[in-house]
């Protein structure tokens, strides 16, 4: 039976794996489910941003190589992740000249093929399945707006929620922008929004049914790691 250990990016993805994620997957065949953080959350929030990925990938790649029947996975979401610089996430920069429905494929299959390079010819590449939220977490909030609402006891906000659920094919292609990304829109909403809190309950409230129906990719993420059980 295997391990996975998530890597991801704060409070509320830990919230979401702890509470929500590891249960399923564990009903589905795995051994346990971690959460970890990547870095220093405080020292993150003072400075922006996440980890540069070289020091992400050594703890990827240290799990790995500690715990033969680890599978190693991420959740970051696309929108932070550094694009310039000896920190940047391979394949970030390249990934905003791509239509929104090819941008976290393009950025989890360089991450892949980084990782694999460092492990080297004889690592079996399906123990790391690389996974970025398009665009943020918030979107994936937007699969239900009514529990959305109803889960931070605003119900009066689903009909607005709804309005920018409805601009887009689907959650995951609310846009990226600094005026216009997911955590920005509802915070226009919502004065005084902390992910920590309302993100977790209305993530509590959502459920992952409705994030696999609403967001293909985030079920394409969960479809993968159903594969790995038995092989």
């Amino acid at each position: 039976m295997a391990r996975l250990l998530v890597h991801l990016e704060g409070q509320t993805e830990e919230t979401f794996v702890n509470e929500i994620l590891r249960d399923y997957l564990l009903s589905v065949g795995y051994e346990s489910v971690s959460a970890r953080i990547v870095g220093n959350a405080r020292l993150r929030h003072r400075r922006g941003g996440i980890r540069p990925w070289p020091s992400v990938k050594r703890d990827i790649i240290h799990h790995l190589k500690e715990d033969a029947n680890c599978i190693a996975t991420t959740m970051v979401d696309y929108y932070g992740l550094p694009q310039e610089g000896e920190g940047a996430w391979p394949g970030r920069k390249q990934a905003a000249n791509l239509t929104s429905g090819e941008r976290a494929t393009a950025v989890e299959n360089a991450l892949l093929d980084d990782v694999a390079a460092e492990m080297g010819s004889r690592f079996n590449s399906r123990r790391f399945v690389p996974f970025v939220v398009m665009h943020e977490f918030e979107g994936l909030l937007f699969s239900d707006c009514a529990g959305f609402g109803r889960s931070i006891g605003r119900s009066d906000l689903e009909t607005a929620l709804q309005e920018i659920r409805n601009q887009f094919k689907t959650p995951e292609d609310i846009n990226d922008s600094p005026i216009a990304a997911p955590s920005k829109r509802v915070r226009d909403l919502i004065p005084g929004y902390e992910k920590p809190l309302s993100g977790s309950l209305a993530a509590l409230e959502i459920g992952l049914d409705a994030n696999r129906r609403e967001c293909p990719h985030f079920n394409g993420w969960l479809l993968q790691l159903e594969s790995q059980i038995g092989n």
